[in-house]
């Protein structure tokens, strides 16, 4: 049965969507194309139909993953009044810390993607600079020369800090690494009050 062009784009969004939410719970490797595309409710015959091979949907998922997280940064900063901690408290927090088919791409893939092809690494790239103006943006002294310097401190001590506490197994030293990140972050963006 011929699948009409608008149910094949779905279908090839619907794949996309998946294989972002699978990558990021399973890694790259740790997923095959069978079993993408039964998350999406396809048979494996369609992949090459879609996409011209795993790294084209990698590359194809984490850009929408990181595309995701970074909307998901700018509407919580939209919807407060102290858009930088709104930030902060989002990311460092023990909720983000279990997200881990929909939290953030650069901790639940980072050292994997670091090992993938260049077409692989281009969207966590252009993520992380997406994340570094989101945060530069915020920052209280963004029209300072050194807001985008600062910006990658801070996007690397919450990046380590949510990774570090998704391999603990003691709770509460878990809870307390998010804790004292939050706490530093807010110090280096010079945040006032607690």
């Amino acid at each position: 049965m011929r699948v009409s062009r608008a149910q094949a784009d779905a279908n090839r969004e619907a794949v996309i969507n998946v294989a972002s939410r699978l990558f990021r719970e399973n890694g790259f490797d740790g997923i095959g194309l069978k079993d993408l595309m039964k998350g999406a409710g396809l048979t494996q015959g369609g992949f090459y139909k879609q996409f011209k091979s795993k790294d084209d949907l990698a590359a194809l998922a984490s850009r929408r993953a990181m595309e995701s997280a970074t909307r998901r940064w700018s509407s919580v900063a939209a919807s407060s009044p102290d858009s930088l901690r709104a930030v902060i408290d989002l990311y460092l927090s023990a909720d983000h810390r279990g997200e881990m088919g929909d939290g953030c791409p650069l901790v639940a893939l980072g050292s994997d993607a670091a090992r993938q092809s260049t077409e692989v690494r281009t969207p966590f790239q252009d993520g992380i600079r997406a994340h570094l103006q989101v945060l530069a943006e915020l920052l209280p002294d963004q029209a300072k020369p050194e807001a985008k310097d600062k910006a990658m401190v801070i996007l690397s001590l919450m990046v380590g800090a949510v990774t570090l506490s998704r391999i603990m197994t003691d709770a509460d030293m878990s809870d307390r690494l998010l804790a004292v990140a939050a706490n530093e972050v807010k110090r280096l963006a010079e945040l006032k009050g607690e």
